[in-house]
């Protein structure tokens, strides 16, 4: 199972996510597809992004029972502690500061 949620993406790449997943809110999907397609659909993403901000969670074992990707500008970064990939808080401030387009937060 596969899980990706936009923010402020331009509709091209909300209506290509809509085209492989089941769109169950305003920029959630949610699949169930192989590490190679998941990998197919993350690229698009990458792609179209633009100005906004993605994040995709899948099963996998781990201990927290997913891991995760996030791409683009958000206060929520994520951060490895003890061996598991958590999520961390910037303060408003560096949230508000531009990172490199395209530029992948977290894997």
């Amino acid at each position: 199972m596969m899980v990706i949620v936009v923010e402020n993406v331009p509709p091209r790449l909300r209506g290509r996510l809509a085209i492989w997943m089941l769109e169950v809110r305003a920029g959630v999907y949610v699949a169930d597809y192989s590490i190679k397609v998941r990998e197919y659909i993350w690229k698009q993403v990458e792609s179209g992004v633009a100005e906004g901000n993605a994040v995709m969670i899948w099963r996998a074992k781990t201990e927290i029972g997913f891991d995760f990707r996030t791409l683009g500008k958000n206060r929520r970064i994520p951060c490895m502690m003890d061996g598991v990939q958590l999520v961390s808080f910037l303060p408003e401030a560096e949230s508000n500061e531009s990172a490199p387009p395209g530029q992948e937060q977290g894997d």
